[in-house]
């Protein structure tokens, strides 16, 4: 890699880490020399810019849009351009798509280009007073573009304006204001593109108040009882996930419906691309039901106008939800339209909010490079029906628990891992997070013996995600040891954790999934409990674990009916003996060593001999694997006519008559 290339994926990074300049993956850079420009591919964000988010071009080939004659239909032209911009990569077989801005970006003559939407700048840029703030603020050697519809229509405006520049000043501008849109910087060195915004910056905080620090409100727990109703009316075919937002900033334009009204229209084309263009406001916040009964009254009425539901909602006094089809795209919204109200505030300090006219705003709806960034926006592959639902696995830090946790979050669930022990779970979850997926994964520390730590489980589950669709009992414990051995105290704990841990989770999970049953009728949800193989037979000086287990499907058994009326599936797996995992095989505590210390095993002297004990009573000749568990879990997820059931994954060692 070269020095240049370096320093272009520098300054990506530093402005594409930094909100006030960046919103969900917005803006585009650019290097060129006399042959070839690299710009950020489409897909890719500046925040974690590399080489290989870089697509080259041959500017020979680039430039002959220029002189070309297309459509005048505008869809027809946009995708007459994209093949062209396609023909001039340099290297096709790396399936990247080059920006759209790519054009724009080699006009301009110097190195390198820094094309932004800064939230301050734009504040001016989206003014009524844009021109004439923006030529006093700075000098005349500045050039500003009124907006212009994005695409082969802004390159063509911004070609004649750039030719007019150059013959009155002899050279390219080093700053191009774009109204309701951002700016492009250029020169020919990356520390001179950073002299430069900080300076327009500095200027413009002169000459406008600044937003004060914001600062979080209170989550409203109505909330909890809310967010579950409103995920399903929005959840058509595809689940749907709500982020939610309350702070000052927020609250300080949503008093009255009046207020809303003030800064409820589209001023950038990331607003529409990310929040669409109407947003639903819920006046009414004193009770559940009365908010419930509001958006149901209103969202019919807001689909037969605008076709689409609303990708945000602003109820009074309680904040911002986001809702969309993954973790990430919602909390773009949030973003996008958060960075939306500073945005406005500041160009009512500069004379007036100037949104886009119908026609504009039409135009950045319908245009194909815009619904690729949404569908760019919902990352990961969601092919599969599990895709963006919620889950929560409890004992989610090890053992078959990770297992179970780290598998859905491959299939693009979102995933909320419930352990008590925080260290390994927050490195679990941290792991999870920077592989491919269009779920988020959530880490809570949590004591299933304890019914208050799973209704806060449950609590933050709802207020990260907006509801729970598969709950998985997994925590669980095992102490081995006869009657003779066996203390109270150790007793109580392992059914604590295994037989009232389930009650527990089942609880107050069921309480949210009856919440999204009263408003998605036909919407299955599933709670599922680890049970394991002791829970079908008896084991042997291991009489705690085994009640327990057995407890547990009656329990299963019990919820199931009570349950299907809401559609929501209970049943238990009943694993063989996970070898592997540490509950056998942990070097000091594991049950190899429990039993080997006990006498279980008669004549045992290793843990080699415990071990194979142990497989040689499996007529597979091997424990359970997780892949064996994944399999009948996801089919009981699958199925919607079983519930109630022990499904057992033994390899034949335990057999159902």
């Amino acid at each position: 890699m070269n020095q240049e290339i370096k320093d272009l994926i520098e300054i990506s990074r530093h402005y594409g880490a930094d909100k006030n300049f960046v919103i969900a993956g917005g803006g585009n850079t650019s290097y060129k020399d006399e042959k070839t420009i690299w710009v950020k591919a489409s897909g890719h964000t500046l925040a974690d810019l590399t080489e290989d988010g870089l697509v080259a071009l041959n500017r020979e080939k680039l430039q002959e849009i220029s002189h070309k004659v297309y459509s005048d239909d505008p869809v027809i032209r946009e995708d007459q351009i994209k093949t062209d911009l396609n023909n001039s990569i340099t290297d096709p077989s790396q399936n990247k798509r080059p920006s759209v801005e790519t054009s724009l970006h080699d006009l301009i003559r110097y190195k390198y280009v820094v094309h932004l939407h800064p939230t301050l700048i734009n504040g001016v840029l989206c003014s009524r007073n844009a021109k004439n703030l923006t030529l006093q603020l700075f000098d005349d050697k500045v050039l500003f573009v009124p907006y212009t519809d994005p695409g082969y229509t802004l390159f063509k405006k911004l070609e004649k304006e750039i030719f007019d520049y150059r013959e009155k000043f002899q050279n390219d501008p080093k700053i191009i204001f774009l109204e309701n849109h951002g700016v492009f910087i250029g020169a020919d060195m990356t520390d001179e593109i950073k002299k430069i915004y900080k300076k327009i910056i500095t200027t413009i905080e002169k000459q406008i108040p600044q937003i004060t620090e914001i600062e979080q409100l209170p989550y409203n727990p109505l909330l909890h009882k809310v967010l579950p109703g409103i995920r399903m009316m929005l959840s058509e075919e595809k689940s749907k996930v709500i982020r939610f937002r309350h702070n000052t900033l927020i609250s300080r334009y949503y008093t009255n419906h009046q207020e809303f009204h003030k800064i409820s229209l589209p001023l950038i084309p990331d607003a529409i691309v990310y929040c669409k263009t109407r947003f639903l406001y819920i006046e009414q916040s004193s009770t559940t039901e009365k908010i419930l009964d509001s958006f149901r009254n209103q969202l019919p009425r807001f689909k037969n106008e605008y076709g689409y539901y609303p990708k945000v909602v602003v109820i009074k006094d309680m904040g911002i939800l986001a809702i969309d089809e993954s973790y990430s795209a919602a909390e773009s919204v949030l973003d996008v339209y958060e960075d939306l109200i500073k945005i406005c505030h500041y160009a009512l300090q500069c004379g007036g909010i100037k949104f886009l006219t119908p026609e504009q705003v039409s135009f950045i709806d319908q245009w194909e490079v815009e619904n690729y960034r949404r569908k760019i926006s919902k990352s990961g592959n969601q092919e599969n029906k599990l895709a963006n639902r919620i889950a929560v696995v409890t004992g989610g830090a090890q053992g078959f628990g990770a297992g179970i946790a780290e598998a859905l979050y491959r299939m693009n669930l979102n995933v909320v891992v419930a352990d008590l022990n925080e260290e390994e779970g927050t490195a679990f979850v941290s792991k999870l997070n920077n592989e491919k997926s269009s779920g988020k994964a959530l880490f809570v520390k949590t004591d299933v013996s304890d019914s208050s730590s799973v209704k806060d489980l449950i609590a933050v589950t709802v207020n990260e995600f907006g509801g729970i669709d598969l709950m998985i009992s997994n925590a669980g414990v095992l102490k081995a040891g006869g009657l003779d051995e066996m203390e109270p105290d150790v007793f109580s704990k392992t059914t604590g954790i295994n037989y009232n841990g389930y009650y527990h989770c089942a609880k107050y999970a069921a309480e949210v999934m009856k919440l999204q049953n009263l408003e998605k009728p036909d919407h299955f949800t599933d709670i599922i409990q680890i049970n394991s193989k002791s829970g079908l037979r008896g084991s042997n000086k291991n009489f705690a674990y085994a009640g327990a287990k057995f407890g547990g499907i009656g329990l299963t058994q019990s919820f199931a009916m009570e349950l299907a009326p809401f559609r929501i599936k209970v049943n238990s797996i009943c694993p063989g003996n996970f070898y592997e995992g540490p509950l056998w095989s942990d070097p000091h505590n594991g049950l190899f060593v429990q039993y080997l210390k006990t006498g279980k095993v008669p004549g045992a002297k290793t843990i080699e001999d415990v071990k194979k004990f142990y497989e040689d009573k499996v007529p597979m000749k091997r424990g359970c694997k997780l892949e064996d568990l994944m399999k009948a879990l996801l089919y009981i997820v699958d199925q919607e006519y079983e519930t109630g059931q022990a499904v057992p994954v033994t390899g034949g060692q335990v057999m159902l008559g």
